[in-house]
């Protein structure tokens, strides 16, 4: 019996050990590219540090700097703030829209949702930007097909306050991608005899998607939603490349004006606390998602 044990014991602490292996290199790089940096930004944030010479400690003077003497910080979060409103519900009605178009298998489904799926694969790329500020240049691709019709075609898509930012969220919003796929899978869960029941019933489609798709739904929108809004928050390519921020500072994103004081500026100090104060509001952001989704989201545990 004891003789057993040992044998077990041994090849429990083996088979652990295999694992801690396997394991290895997912730890390395964890504690290399994200721990590490994450605690070395945060002592950054309390110091004073151009990168090439030694941090001065200053204490709580980034954070007090931001709050009271850096107007920008202020205009680039609203700015970024407005820009993940706005965007994301668009987003995820988009992605819901097409899932839902999707739903039936038919002969071209699988190429037309890899069609789909694409721009979410290439829609942070530099090389799609570069694209998207051709698209709305004043003599690009938009204004011309809007000569064609008639309309008026000398619209400064990027020069103009009014509607620089719509550009970046209608690129967005073209980046639905992954949220579709995830919604289709959620969509392939609600039992099909819902709608049979609902149906004999003399429900319409569009009661049929209100009383039955929807909150059937919430849990996959929920998860959407979280992603989504963290996605918004940490937009840089879009501002960056399409319109450098301009005009007026009316499409400079945070992570973007981050970026700058870091890179351009050499005020990596500042820029760490900056970096950890966008880190608190994601996080109460999230926070506040998860609270109110006791109120909206569908569960089955608790429906019973």
């Amino acid at each position: 019996m004891l003789k057993n044990e040992k044998q077990t014991y041994s090849a429990v602490k083996k088979e652990t050990i295999a694992g801690y292996v396997f394991i290895l290199p997912f730890i390395l790089g964890f504690l290399a590219f994200s721990a590490i940096p994450i605690l070395i930004s945060f002592y950054l944030s309390f110091t004073e540090y151009d990168v090439l010479g030694t941090p001065k400690f200053i204490g709580l003077g980034n954070y007090i700097r931001m709050f009271t003497d850096d107007p920008k910080v202020w205009k680039t979060f609203s700015v970024t703030f407005f820009y993940a409103a706005v965007s994301v519900p668009l987003k995820l009605i988009m992605a819901l829209a097409v899932a839902m178009l999707f739903l039936k298998n038919t002969r071209f489904a699988g190429f037309m949702r890899g069609v789909y799926y694409l721009p979410s694969i290439m829609g942070g790329s530099i090389a799609v930007a570069v694209l998207w500020r051709r698209l709305f240049a004043s003599d690009g691709v938009i204004n011309s097909i809007l000569s064609m019709t008639g309309l008026p075609c000398d619209i400064a898509w990027l020069g103009r306050k009014d509607t620089a930012i719509w550009t970046l969220i209608i690129l967005s919003v073209w980046q639905f991608g992954s949220s579709m796929l995830i919604f289709l899978a959620g969509l392939k869960q609600i039992p099909a005899s819902l709608y049979e029941a609902a149906t004999v019933d003399g429900c319409s489609k569009p009661r049929q998607f209100f009383s039955i798709t929807l909150p059937m739904l919430t849990p996959v929108l929920f998860f959407n939603l979280v992603q989504q809004s963290i996605h918004a928050f940490m937009a840089f390519t879009q501002s960056f490349v399409i319109t450098n921020g301009g005009p007026r500072d009316s499409t400079r994103f945070y992570c973007v004006y981050q970026y700058q004081r870091a890179f351009e500026f050499h005020e990596m100090g500042y820029a760490s606390a900056m970096a950890w104060f966008m880190l608190v509001v994601i996080g109460v952001l999230t926070a506040l998602i998860f609270k109110s989704s006791t109120k909206w989201v569908y569960n089955e545990s608790k429906e019973g």
